[in-house]
Formats: C-alpha cells, structure tokens, sequence
C-alpha cells in the first residue's frame, strides 16, 4: 500500500545529543499553543511502552509537577484492536475485525509437537521446544519482512548442499502445517497480527485523516509494515514523522556510502527517508534549539564513516579537543572489575541531587553484577531485562521439584530441595531444613543409597551414625512425607501420562511441599513477583499444553528449563527513581545526566552473528532476511545516540570469565580518530582514578602475612591411642592429628560418592582376604577362578551401576588375581598363612602416661625363618628412604608388635621379613617390595623413634606444627585449608 503523494511528507529530526523525549514534548507544546484541551487531542506513536512513560515524565516536567491532559500515547510495534482510529462509518476494504494472536508459549509447544512427529528426526522434548522458539522466530521475521514463505520453493535447491535441501523439507511444517491449524482456530502469528494492526491504522488515517496532531517520533523504520505507517502519517495534515539523530552534517559522499552500508548506524534512517520520499535536506529541525553537544557528535559520526571513506581520516579537521568533553574510557582488567568501577560512578552520581545515571549493555551479566556490586551501599536498582524466571527462588524450586522426581531421588537432588527456602513439609521451615541437614550427615554422605525414597529409607534402617536415640524415627517420618507427597508427581511422571496432567501433579506437589505450620503451600508459592510470574507461566503452560503428549520421565526438567528460560521477572515496587540498568533498545528515547556503556567487547556489543538453524547466509539473503550486518547497524545506531548523553563512560573488560577479550570495533575506530586528531589517551587517562579507587575498594590498608599455626593443647587433650598409620601422619603432618583427635574434626564423605581410589584398595584387600582365609593351604587347580568370584562377589552391583568400574578397575583386578594366584603357588609349600586383616596393639609409656599403638596387618605369615609381615598397596609403596628416616613407619612398627606378641591370634616371634606387594594391575600387574634392613632392627628402631615422639610431644610446649618438613609432607590432607597452608608456605602450600 503506497501513501497518497499529493502532500509533501514532513519530517523532523531531534539531534543525538538533545533530550529527545524533553524536546519531543517542547516542540509538540509549541505546535498546540497554550490550549491545554488542543493537546490532548493529539496522538504520539512511540516505539516503546517505556518511551510512552517517558514522554509522559517530559510533560510531566512541562508543567512543573501540575496536573496537565496529555496526548494519546501508543508504541508503534504493539498497536491492537483498541488503538485502531475507527471512524462512523465502515470503510470499504478496511477489515477491522482482526484475528487474534496465538500465545508465544502455545505456538512454540504446538512447533514442538509437529517436530517430535517430523519423519527422519530424533530429538529430546526439550530440544524440540527450542526448535519450536527457533522456529517461531523465523516465522515472526519472515511476517516482519514480508518474504512471504511462498519463496522457500524459489530458493534454486540445486544450489545448496544435501543437508539443506534437507531443512527445507522439514520447513514445510511452517509452510504446510502450521497455517492450516491458525487456521482452524481462527489465530494468526504475532508479528502477522501487528503488521494487520499497522497496515489497518495506515488504511484508516490515509482514508479519513484524523482532526488532531498525529505524531510518530523516534521511530527507524526497521519494520515494513511500520515504515508505511510512517509514510502515511508523514503526509496527513496534521501529522509529522520526527527521527532521532539524523545526521544532517555529513557530506554527500559519505551519504551515500551510508546508504550501501548495513553496518553504519545512520544507515536504516538513509533507508527510511528514501522510502517516506524525502531528501535528506529537507528533514527539518524539531525545535529550534542547537545541537547541545556538536563537537562529540562531529566526533562519534567521524568514528564511525563508513569503510569506503575512512580515507578521510588522514585529513581530518572541524574536531577539537572540545568534542572530548564529558567523555570516558575505562579498561578494567575482569568483568568482575568493570562491575565495580560502573557501580562506584552511579554510587558516586547519587552525590548529586536529581543526578541520573544508567548503565546501557547488551551485557546481561555484567548488568547483574552490577546490581550485586550496588547492593554494597544498600541500592537496589532493576534491571530491565529481569531475572530469568529459572533463576529466582520460585523458578528454582520448580525445577528442584521435577529433578528430585526424575532422578528417582538421587541425593544431590533431595538435599537442594529439602534445603530450598519454600520447602517446609507443613513444618517451620527452618526446622524442615534442619532436618534435612541431619539426613545428609546421617545416610546421604557416601556411597549413593538406592534409587527412590524406598532406597533412602532402607539406607537410613543400615546406618548406625545417629546423634540421638530418636533420630532414626525422626528422619524416617520425616521422609516418609515427602515421599508420600510426591507420589502422585512420581507416578505420573513414571506412567503414560498426557503433559498438561503432568504439570498440575507437578504442581500439586509443590504446593504441597512448600506450605509450612502457618500457610498453605499456594500462598507461600504464588505471592511475590517471581511467584505471581511463576503463576503466569504455569497457567500459560497448562493452556499451551493441551494435546501434548506423555513424555519421558528424564526430559521434563530439560523441558522446564527451556520453557521457562523464555520468562523473565521484574519487580514493579522499590525500584530506583535516578538509578537504572537498561538493555540498548530498552535505552532508546531516553535521557539520562550520565550515561554508561558497558560491555564494549566485539561479540557483546556489537553482538555476534547468531548461526541461523535453518538458512545459510546467501539462502536468507535469496529469501529476503536481514543479514548479520543490517543488526549490527541498529546496534551501531543505539551506541552513537547514547553517545550524546552530558556524561559518557565507555567501559570494557580486557578477560571475561578467564578469556581474553577484543575491543569493540567502535572503541578501535574512536581510537583511530582521536590518534589522528592527536587526542589519544586522553579520555583514557580520565578513567584510570575511577579504576584506582574501585581496586581500592577491596584492598586492605596493609597486608600483614600469617605464620604457620602452632597449637599447644593442654596434654589432656593430647591423644594417647593412635594406629600405626596415624604414626606417620603425626611424623608428616603433626596438625592433622590435632585437627582429627584434640579437635575432633572429620571430612564429610562426599554426597552419592563414586568409588575411588580407596573404595578400590579396600575391595581389593577385601577380596584377597577372604580367598586367603578360605584357601589357607595349597591352592585347589581353579585357584584363580575361584579368586575372580570372589571379586566378582565383593565388587558387587558397582559393575552393573559404574561403567567406568566394569571398563578399568574389573581388568585390573583380573589381572592382579593372575599374579597373585601364581605368586601363592610358589610360596604356599614353604610359606604358610597365619592371619589376615589382623588387629593388634602395643602399649608403650610416655611421660604423660600409657599411650596405646594400634594396629591391623594386611596379612602375617610364617617363613622357615619367621614371621613375614606383609603390607597390599594398590597404590605406590614408601621408598627405601622414607622408611629408613621414619617417615614412612607402618610396616617397622607392626614388626615391633608383632615381635612383642601383640597380634590377635599370632604367638610372639622373630620377624624374618617385612614386604610390600604392590598390585597395580598394570605392567607387571603385580611385584614384591622387600623392605631393605633387619626387621628386628628396624623394628626397635621404629619403636625407639616412637617413644621418643611420644616423650616429645607429652610436653605440652610442643606445637602441633602443619607440615615441618615440607619434603616429606602428605601427598594429602584433609586439613591443609584449616592449618591455612596456601597463606604461609613458601611453596605456595596444596590445593585445597
């Protein structure tokens, strides 16, 4: 539909540096004259709701607080039923009666399901539902450029690779399919409904003009259906199209290089001119005010000329050092950095009273981290994208919910919801989360319980680690309930049942769950506005969900995720009146005292080029989509007009998240020109305070480093019973033992452990254990096939429930038997089993009293010449060195009880032989390691050096040092973060 030509077009621009929405309202004021009833008479299109509300503040300001008519205020791209202009009479050929717009969250589930039924296409639930958005978006800009979907058929197929012919066979769900069901429910796409909207208003107007004012400001016509509108509104009587920071001031070469170059900010206005039929000498100034800042625009339309003109560059003139006034540059050296100084500059705003600042960033995360760093001084700003909804505490808790019952209760999943804020069980919620914390000292710690509540339980019947009598029946109730409110979830989620009645037994559920001793679960669910949005989305899912099919129990947390990933929250209460986060569209129109632009890395701001799922770049381009660089000119066009704000900073991070980063494509060309100018490093230089003075923030007025901790517990405390094994931390790591036994500390097991290191060598000991006591004499023929069993038997329902168990350790072990079998064969006629797994004890005395060593051999044989005390390493045995120092002294310190009689069942005897077997499985898969020395010796010697520990450290002005020979320190600790290690050694300590 092509406007009526007969009347020259009007059109206006309002300079980058003004206050456009203050300027809009003055010069709209002057036009009405001082008739407060011809204003609102007048009707402003605005591409905005936000925009709306800040034109609504400039008038506002007009009038100095009084009450004053507005004019009718609508954003352009969301015009409906009731914003249409309809006239007495029905017009031929105008429908107005339009068709209403399918929900986004209906269509993307009812792609979803086409999808999952697509021929030839294997997809997850939740890959198809981001298939359905992805699709939905080509649709919506397919509609919003008018390529009509005919064209897919014209695209030329034997041009394109296999794969793409391909995609365009799966597009015809969209070609075929999907309008057929619009159709039948009497539904049309979104981005169609608004164009109907627009092209319906445009028909209206250009048939019967409106009697007032009709005002369409900010607009840049990246919509079709928008530029025509704007075209007819151009050419009523009473109607103006005003821009934003047309650049009248460029030459005629770099016009129209402008207009061949997608990229360039002022390109989508060139475009938009020349569609509305004007030159660009004929745009007029909206007011007769001067451009505020002349000198930086001059400056930022340099920076950003086009490619086939920089040559320009070279002769560069008309610019001062004036244009650099009000600007900043700062390179942070992190993200986490950058967030701090763009927090101290809008803190530091605040001094000023009315002063208004915003940070302007595509950059959603470095806008969080804002928010977070603000929280410091007790601000709380919103940022304008929100919070994603699966994020906040009511999103978290749906997804907890669905992951407990689709993980048949794994532990990790139990404990993050039990200990969630909303959970509560009918109970005080503190105490509901108490008791999970003892659930998960008592059973979950360790190796993973069975599946479902039932294994849980029956791990909580086996377990003897309870604080109190009554715990067990405690925990046991209270576990009982959960399951018992979650079974009508979990058997829907298990059973064929359709989406939508897996929703509500979902949230069922959580309802359940979380009311506590004084409200229901739906009033401490629903309220607040992650819960009310929450609300929407669960009553938008239900709806969407209808006629969805049952889906497998693993996919629904994906689904919820890529649901709810859509959904954003903002809180409507308690937001900042001169503080504001805003994203670059949301920032459009507005004006603020000082403005901050952050996030200037290229792939943030501009955006990097997202893959197209369904396209290649030449198919869009043939099917009429917007290429990569048309974006980037918008993008362009949102930073060069924030440029003109009284105040910028520019900000960028140098790493974002360990990654090192590249500048902004317009930071290296505003370098370039102000290098050229001669300029350079000034606006840089200005920045490097704010810096300063944030890395300052965090920094301690001095740094006094902390010594190695030296404990001296009075000797009570001092511990009078250890094992051999304990010996040699003691000698390592003499803090360890005071950790473990004057403080009492345990590491906590991990949550579900897998089998390690340890959980190998005890199985393997376990095994050899048992084959040794069953088969004390000569070995029967199937010797090594009776060890396996064994194995098999101790391994147990790790090789069905761990790959990785099956896949390593089982071979290993396989061949460990080998050797051992054979080893036992060659020593079995002149060496004979006494003892295995056996506990003995000696008791020594200290000056502080008896002090008891304790002990468990491996294994104790008897040689021709004595006894043969063997240690099973199925990691690396102590070197010759480390035993001969003592710091090594297991096997020395068994042979001195063993020689003292002090094993369980095994008579007092000379020690002939102390050995380490190795059993790697590896290559070889087994060897012996004789201990080098006479056992007897080594043995007084090891029980010599032991006393004299003893004697040492019964005086209470004994440290408990961590680590006093580093050389011979652990290779592990569980306490290295306690005794601090990383602040005081040297050697900069161990992981933690």
């Amino acid at each position: 539909m092509l406007p009526d030509s007969s009347t020259h077009p009007k059109v206006y621009s309002i300079p980058a540096g003004a206050p456009f929405v203050d300027m809009l309202a003055a010069g709209i004021m002057e036009r009405v004259g001082g008739d407060p009833m011809a204003l609102a008479g007048v009707t402003v299109l605005l591409p905005t709701r936000r925009a709306c509300r800040a034109l609504q503040a400039a008038f506002l300001r007009r009038s100095g607080g009084q009450p004053t008519l507005l004019p009718r205020m609508a954003p352009l791209g969301e015009l409906d039923a009731g914003d249409l202009s309809l006239t007495e009479e029905e017009l031929p050929d105008v429908p107005l009666d339009l068709p209403e717009a399918i929900s986004p969250l209906n269509r993307q589930m009812t792609l979803a399901r086409l999808i999952l039924g697509a021929d030839g296409l294997s997809a997850t639930t939740a890959q198809a539902v981001r298939l359905g958005a992805d699709l939905g978006r080509l649709i919506d800009a397919v509609w919003t450029e008018r390529a009509g979907f005919e064209k897919l058929e014209s695209l030329v197929p034997e041009n394109y690779a296999e794969h793409w012919q391909v995609t365009l066979k799966f597009l015809r769900i969209v070609t075929e399919v999907w309008p057929a069901i619009l159709e039948s429910g009497g539904e049309t796409d979104p981005a169609k409904r608004r164009n109907l909207a627009l092209e319906t208003q445009a028909a209206l107007w250009q048939a019967a003009p409106p009697p007032g004012m009709v005002i369409a400001a900010g607009s840049t016509g990246s919509i079709a259906a928008t530029t025509e509108l704007l075209a007819v509104i151009a050419r009523l009587p009473q109607g103006a199209v005003v821009l934003p920071g047309l650049d009248t001031g460029a030459d005629d070469t770099i016009w129209d290089a402008i207009a061949g170059d997608e990229s360039h900010p002022q390109h989508g206005l060139s475009q938009l001119i020349h569609l509305l039929g004007v030159e660009r000498a004929e745009v007029q100034p909206w007011t007769d005010a001067p451009e505020p800042r002349g000198a930086r625009a001059r400056l930022i339309a340099e920076a950003m000329r086009p490619a086939a003109t920089t040559e320009g560059w070279r002769e560069l003139s008309g610019v001062d050092a004036s244009a650099l006034d009000g600007l900043t540059r700062i390179d942070a050296a992190t993200s986490e950095e950058e967030a701090q100084v763009i927090a101290l500059l809008m803190r530091h705003a605040l001094e000023t009273p009315t002063k208004t600042a915003a940070l302007i960033t595509p950059d959603r995360n470095l806008g969080r981290r804002v928010a977070m760093a603000l929280a410091r001084w007790g601000i709380l700003v919103n940022d304008s994208g929100g919070q994603p909804l699966a994020h906040t505490a009511v999103g978290t808790y749906l997804r907890l919910t669905a992951e407990l019952v689709a993980s048949r209760v794994h532990p990790l999943a139990l404990l993050a919801l039990a200990k969630h804020p909303m959970a509560a069980g009918g109970r005080d919620s503190a105490d509901f989360r108490a008791a999970a914390r003892a659930l998960e000292r008592v059973v979950l710690r360790g190796p993973r319980p069975a599946e479902g509540f039932d294994g849980v339980l029956a791990a909580l019947e086996q377990t003897e680690r309870f604080d109190h009598e009554e715990q067990q029946e405690f925990l046991r109730t209270w576990l009982v309930d959960i399951g018992q409110r979650a079974a009508p979830f979990l058997e829907a989620l298990t059973s064929e049942t359709p989406l939508a009645d897996l929703v509500r037994a979902h949230v069922a559920f959580c309802e359940s769950l979380a009311a506590d001793d004084e409200l229901t679960g739906a009033e401490r669910l629903w309220r607040q506005d992650d819960g009310e949005e929450a609300a929407r989305f669960v009553h938008d899912l239900l709806d969407a969900a209808e006629g969805f099919p049952a889906i497998p129990a693993k996919d629904y947390p994906a689904l919820l995720d890529a649901l709810m990933s859509a959904r954003a929250v903002r809180p409507r209460y308690g937001l900042h009146p001169r503080l504001f986060i805003l994203g670059p569209m949301e920032a459009r129109l507005q004006h603020l005292d000082l403005t901050i632009l952050g996030g200037l890395n290229e792939g943030t701001w501009p955006p990097a080029a997202s893959a197209d799922p369904w396209m290649s770049r030449p198919m869009r381009r043939d099917f009429g989509l917007p290429s990569p660089e048309r974006l980037v000119g918008m993008s362009a066009h949102d930073f060069a007009h924030a440029c003109g704000a009284p105040e910028v900073v520019l900000t960028r991070a140098a790493r974002v998240e360990g990654t090192p980063t590249v500048p902004s494509r317009w930071l290296l060309r505003l370098e370039t020109v102000l290098k050229a100018l001669g300029l350079d490093g000034a606006i840089e230089e200005r920045g490097a305070c704010w810096l300063g003075w944030a890395r300052g923030l965090d920094e301690p007025d001095r740094v006094q480093p902390v010594s190695a901790p030296e404990p001296r517990p009075p000797l009570t405390a001092r511990p009078r019973k250890l094992s051999v094994t304990e010996v040699e931390t003691w000698m390592r790591d003499p803090y360890a033992i005071y950790a473990r036994h004057a403080l009492r500390l345990r590491a906590l097991d991990p949550i579900a452990a897998d089998p390690g290191a340890s959980d190998r060598g005890q199985i393997i000991h376990d095994t050899l254990d048992a084959f040794v006591r069953e088969y004390p004499g000569l070995l029967p023929h199937d010797a090594l096939d009776r060890l396996i069993a064994l194995g098999r038997e101790r391994f147990g329902p790790l090789l069905r429930s761990h790959p990785d168990v099956w896949a390593f350790w089982w071979p290993r072990f396989e061949r460990v038997a080998g050797w051992f079998v054979d080893l036992e064969r060659e020593r079995r006629p002149r060496i004979r089993p006494l003892a295995t797994e056996v506990p003995g004890r000696l008791e020594l005395s200290g000056p502080g009293g008896p002090f008891t060593l304790t002990a468990k051999a491996d294994r104790i044989d008897r040689g021709p010449d004595g006894l043969v005390v063997i240690d099973y390493k199925t990691g690396t045995p102590p070197s010759a060195r480390e035993i001969e120092l003592g710091f090594a002294p297991q096997l020395p310190l068994e042979a001195a009880i063993a020689a003292a009689g002090g094993f369980s069942g095994v008579d007092k005897g000379d020690v002939a032989e102390l050995t380490f077997w190795r059993l790697s499985g590896g290559d070889p898969a087994g060897e012996e390691k004789p201990v080098k020395g006479d056992p007897a010796a080594l043995g007084e010697e090891a029980r010599a050096g032991l006393e004299a520990l003893i004697a040492q450290f019964d005086d209470p002005s004994t440290p408990y040092r961590s680590r006093p020979r580093p050389a011979m320190a652990p290779r592990y600790t569980d306490y290295a973060h306690l005794a601090r290690v990383q602040e005081w050694s040297s050697g900069g300590g161990e992981g933690e």
